[in-house]
C-alpha cells in the first residue's frame, strides 16, 4: 500500500481572518478556524479589550477562563477602528486577509462605512461574516442579541428541563456555540465558491436562527403535526428508553437505539420476554411511561458497576454521569488530546480544552494560548503593513462592536 500523502501546512495556512467580534460567537468562530491553521488576528478595543477578559472569576494571571476558552491560537492587535486613523489602519489589514468576522451593531456599522456592502465594495474578494442576534434583517435587526434569551425566545428552553416545573436553559451558551460552528461552515463554503467566481460573499448569521434550526427533529416534530411537545427531562422524544435511570448506587444513562438493542436489553436485564410486550420502538413511544417504569425498577436492583458490564457484554449504548476531573481524565479524552497544555509567553503552563480536530494527510499548527491584549500590535502592523507604530489608544464613544 502507498503511503498516504501528506501535507506538512494545516488546511487552512496562508488564510488570513480578522476577528473584529466580541464575547462568544465570533470568537468561536475564529478559533476553528485557526485550530485549522488560519492566521487569525483578533482586533480589540484599546484599553479593555474583549469583553470576556474580565468575565470572572477564575482567572488564570490576567486572563479568565471564559476568554481563555474561545481565543486560542490567535494574535490580539489593540485597535480603536471608530477613529479614522485606526478605521484607515482596519482597511490596509483587510486588503491584506480573506475574511472578517464581525458583530458591529448594524447602526453603528452603517455610520462608520463598514456595513457589508461598503466592505464589500471596497474589498470585492474579502469574506465578511455578521453575526448578530436576530440578523440584519426583520424586525428584531437592531436588538442586541444574549444567548439565555434567545434559548427562551427560540423554543430551546421550553423543551429542555424537568417535565414539571420550569423550564431550563441549557448548561453553556449553546446558541452561542452553534452560531460560530455554522459561521466557520459558511466561511469555508464561501472560500471555495471565491476560488470559482472570484469575489467576496456577505454572510449574515444570526443567533435566533442557529438556535431554532439546530433543534431538528423536536421543531421537525411541531412543524410536522402543529402541537408542542412536552418536556421529555432526560428522556427522547421520539426513542424509548432513552433516559436516565436510577442504579442502587447511583445514575445510568440508557440509550436503547433500535429493536435488537431493545432485545438485547431485555435478556441482559434478565427479562427477554418482556421485549415481546413493545417490540417496536413506536410501541414503546407510545407506552412511554410503563417502558421506563419497568426499566427504572429493574436497574434499581444492582450496582451501576454490575449494570457496565452487563450492557457493555450486550453492546448496549450506556453512560455513567461524570464530571470534568473524570470526563478529562479518562484515557479516551487523553488519547484524544482533548487535555491541552500550551506555554505562555513567560513559559507558564496554561491548561485548555484541547481542539476536536484529527484530520490526516495536513499538518497541525502549534497550539498558542490566547494572547494577553494588545500582545501583538506592534508585530502585526510592521509584518503586514511595515509599520512599527501602534494605534492611537484613546477610547472613542461610537463603539461599532456589540452583541
Amino acid at each position: 500500500m502507498l503511503p498516504f500523502p501528506t501535507d506538512s501546512h494545516p488546511l487552512l495556512h496562508g488564510v488570513r481572518v480578522i476577528e473584529a467580534a466580541r464575547i462568544l460567537a465570533g470568537p468561536f468562530c475564529g478559533q476553528t478556524l485557526a485550530d485549522l491553521g488560519a492566521d487569525v488576528i483578533k482586533l480589540e478595543r484599546p484599553g479593555k479589550g474583549d469583553d470576556t477578559r474580565s468575565w470572572g472569576p477564575p482567572f488564570l494571571g490576567e486572563l479568565s477562563a471564559y476568554f481563555l476558552s474561545c481565543n486560542r491560537n490567535k494574535r490580539s492587535v489593540e485597535l480603536d477602528f471608530a477613529d479614522p486613523s485606526g478605521q484607515a489602519i482596519l482597511h490596509r489589514l483587510l486588503a491584506k486577509s480573506d475574511i472578517l468576522i464581525e458583530n458591529f451593531r448594524s447602526d453603528s456599522a452603517e455610520k462608520l462605512g463598514l456595513a457589508p456592502e461598503a466592505l464589500l465594495a471596497q474589498h470585492p474578494r474579502l469574506i465578511v461574516c455578521s453575526i448578530s442576534g436576530y440578523g440584519r434583517t426583520g424586525p428584531l435587526r437592531e436588538r442586541a442579541g444574549y444567548d439565555f434569551a434567545i434559548q427562551a425566545q427560540m423554543g430551546l428552553m421550553a423543551i429542555t428541563g424537568p417535565v414539571e416545573g420550569s423550564p431550563f436553559k441549557v448548561g453553556v451558551a449553546i446558541a452561542d456555540v452553534l452560531t460560530g460552528l455554522y459561521a466557520a461552515t459558511a466561511i469555508l463554503a464561501a472560500l471555495r465558491a471565491r476560488e470559482r467566481s472570484g469575489h467576496g460573499y456577505a454572510i449574515d448569521l444570526a443567533l435566533a436562527d442557529c438556535a431554532l434550526a439546530s433543534q431538528v427533529n423536536v421543531a421537525q416534530a411541531y412543524r410536522t403535526t402543529g402541537t408542542m411537545s412536552p418536556r421529555q427531562g432526560n428522556g427522547h422524544l421520539q426513542i424509548v428508553p432513552y433516559n436516565l435511570f436510577p442504579t442502587a448506587d447511583g445514575w445510568l444513562v440508557v440509550n436503547v437505539g433500535n429493536d435488537g438493542q431493545w432485545r438485547t436489553f431485555c435478556a441482559a436485564v434478565g427479562e427477554p420476554e418482556f421485549a415481546a410486550r413493545y417490540p417496536t420502538n413506536p410501541d414503546r413511544v407510545q407506552h412511554r411511561e410503563a417502558v421506563d417504569s419497568w426499566v427504572a425498577s429493574r436497574l434499581r436492583t444492582t450496582t451501576t458497576a454490575d449494570w457496565q458490564k452487563r450492557l457493555t457484554n450486550g453492546n448496549i449504548p450506556h453512560a455513567v454521569v461524570r464530571d470534568y476531573a473524570t470526563a478529562f481524565a479518562d484515557p479516551q479524552a487523553q488519547a484524544r488530546g482533548m487535555s491541552l497544555t500550551v506555554r505562555d509567553p513567560a513559559g507558564n503552563p496554561v491548561d485548555l480544552v484541547g481542539s476536536p480536530f484529527h484530520i490526516t494527510g495536513a499538518g497541525s499548527p502549534i497550539p498558542t494560548a490566547p494572547p494577553r491584549l494588545g500582545a501583538d500590535t506592534t508585530s502585526v502592523l510592521r509584518e503586514l503593513l511595515g509599520e512599527g507604530d501602534t494605534p492611537d489608544p484613546i477610547q472613542h464613544d461610537t463603539d461599532p462592536n456589540g452583541k
